[in-house]
């Protein structure tokens, strides 16, 4: 029987230490910053805040390219002879990453690519998924698994809402005007993932206390997310007190296995500090 392999990008933010623990091959993605082209998870995020505070600009990030696949994929085959690699990649909708490693792979075999749709947290419930499904099938058909996967990236759901929108503000992504209103107001965005799509779906006001328990409250009405598993993401700069909050949160409506990630130096540059998420499956 063939080795799976299970891949996936650094903007996922899987944490190292469950990447080690299940042996999923993770490939990065890129920061730019004051020219110098940073490997996502050799620069510190606070490199990335520093920055900020010095330039009032964000670095920019660029997706992982076909060379990049074509030698990751490739040293992968190399540590694991006839292996199977199953890739679950960042959303296709918000980066070129993923139509790089389809160009990377057209005449490598053995190698099967999912757009996972989704980012961060989001990414990471798909990639554990898989990572479950091996756990309790080891002997699972190659395809069948391939067909599971996929068949559960529409129920991965992910929102979460920014520390500032200066970050925002910087990357373009909102108007000095917009940024000015949302500032005087203390309006916070709640973004999603629509389709593979980065969406503003509500605005809550107030401090990032307030509508970290609003964004959270929610999300588990919205959503019937799977008591199995939870992930809480935060960019580094949200309060100790907001985490362990939001912890006992989640273990009051019964989840029985709660994550914490980090964002890393790729997501936090669009986030920027302070930020909180939730993500799961359906």
């Amino acid at each position: 029987m063939k080795k799976l392999i299970l891949t996936t990008e650094s903007g996922a933010d899987l944490p190292q230490g469950l990447a080690a623990k299940h042996n999923v091959q993770v490939v990065p993605m890129h920061v730019i910053m004051d020219g110098v082209d940073y490997l996502d998870g050799s620069l510190p995020v606070l490199d990335i805040y520093d920055f900020y505070d010095r330039t009032k600009k964000i670095p920019s990030t660029t997706s992982t390219n076909a060379h990049e696949y074509h030698e990751f994929f490739t040293k992968i085959k190399n540590e694991y002879p006839g292996c199977t690699i199953i890739h679950i990649g960042y959303t296709s909708k918000a980066s070129s990453s993923f139509q790089n490693a389809v160009i990377a792979t057209e005449e490598m075999n053995d190698i099967f690519l999912i757009d996972a749709l989704n980012v961060t947290g989001g990414l990471t419930a798909i990639v554990m998924y898989a990572v479950s499904l091996l756990e309790k099938d080891p002997t699972i058909d190659t395809i069948q698994l391939v067909e599971k996967i996929r068949a559960k990236v529409p129920k991965a759901r992910l929102a979460f809402v920014p520390g500032s929108l200066e970050f925002l503000r910087a990357g373009g992504r909102v108007s000095n005007l917009a940024y000015l209103g949302g500032a005087l107001l203390k309006i916070k965005p709640r973004i999603e993932l629509i389709d593979g799509n980065l969406v503003s779906t509500k605005k809550y006001r107030g401090k990032i206390d307030v509508v970290a328990e609003k964004l959270m409250a929610d999300y588990l009405e919205q959503y019937d997310i799977d008591k199995d598993q939870l992930y809480l993401i935060y960019s580094i700069g949200l309060d100790e007190a907001i985490k362990n909050r939001m912890g006992e949160i989640a273990k009051e409506a019964g989840f029985q296995n709660i994550k914490w990630i980090q964002a890393g130096a790729m997501i936090s540059t669009h986030a920027g500090p302070g930020g909180f998420g939730i993500a799961g499956l359906e």
